[in-house]
């Protein structure tokens, strides 16, 4: 059973890293240089690893994609 359960951990733990490093890019890339937005999201998003990934895409970019539509 250990197996099969390792290989799935493994799979899980790449989606979650890849999914993180997809917000700090777009974050990056995307969010407006006024004053220190993009600076403070992308703090947040490295020191609170996958959650604030998550915070990020769940709250700022769809704000973002309202406002700027990109």
């Amino acid at each position: 059973m250990a197996f099969l359960v390792a290989p799935a951990l493994i799979l899980i733990l790449l989606l979650v890293g890849a999914f993180w490093v997809w917000m700090i890019v777009d974050c990056a890339t995307k969010e407006p240089d006024n004053g220190n937005t993009k600076l403070v999201w992308i703090l947040i998003i490295i020191l609170t690893g996958t959650v604030g990934a998550a915070i990020y895409y769940l709250a700022r970019r769809p704000q973002r994609k309202a406002e700027l539509g990109r």
